[in-house]
């Protein structure tokens, strides 16, 4: 299987207000793309026969090479980044549904937020921020260092799930409009978030587990 940059439903200049369009390129083209070029290279070379990407995430655990932690970057680069761009849009509003499920969760919208903004902005170094849904709706935040990610399990985490969403807070993500300042990209996330995406995710989560 050989994987491939995914197809944009936006322009690199989109996000203007909140993403500038040359990060966007960049951060597509050049970032995502050397992800890709390095797993399908490492793919090819120990023949390693996965039906997907998620599948490939999933069973790392299992996969005994020599290149495995090269190997767990460029998967979870790639992985990460599909979901990343699939869960921008402008102008979606949270549904009453997933509404009620969040506030059972974390109490309300507000308290959502800043935990998840606390949670990012205390990030140390490279990563991303997750939510993650475990069974019986059970949502939870938590980050992840470089490119791992939630659905690796213990390979990296004893605390991991099913990502709805995450952010990139590598610097590369938003340094050319934000500087340091990356308090201030994690709040605009909130504006270009694609939460009809997102609750498809844990609806695909719920038909997945028959739940």
């Amino acid at each position: 299987m050989t994987f491939t940059l995914p197809n944009l439903q936006y322009s690199y200049k989109e996000f203007q207000q909140y993403i500038d369009e040359e990060t966007m390129f960049i951060h597509y083209n050049k970032h995502h793309k050397n992800y890709i070029d390095s797993l399908n290279i490492i793919i090819k070379n120990n023949n390693i026969i996965i039906d997907s990407i998620e599948d490939l995430i999933k069973s790392l655990n299992n996969i005994d090479i020599e290149d495995i932690e090269k190997l767990k970057n460029s998967a979870g680069g790639h992985f990460n980044h599909l979901l990343f761009w699939k869960n921008l849009k402008l102008g979606t509003k949270i549904s009453n549904d997933f509404k009620k499920i969040i506030e059972k969760n974390f109490g309300s919208i507000q308290n959502f937020k800043l935990r998840f903004e606390n949670i990012s902005s205390n990030h140390f170094g490279s990563g991303w921020v997750w939510l993650i849904v475990k069974r019986n709706n059970i949502l939870r935040i938590v980050s992840t260092n470089n490119q791992d990610n939630p659905l690796m399990g213990k390979f990296v985490s004893d605390d991991y799930g099913y990502p709805i969403f995450g952010l990139d807070l590598w610097e590369h993500a938003y340094y050319l409009k934000y500087k340091n300042d990356r308090l201030s990209y994690i709040k605009n996330f909130w504006n270009i978030i694609n939460w009809d995406e997102v609750f498809n995710r844990l609806k695909k989560f719920h038909k997945k587990f028959n739940i």
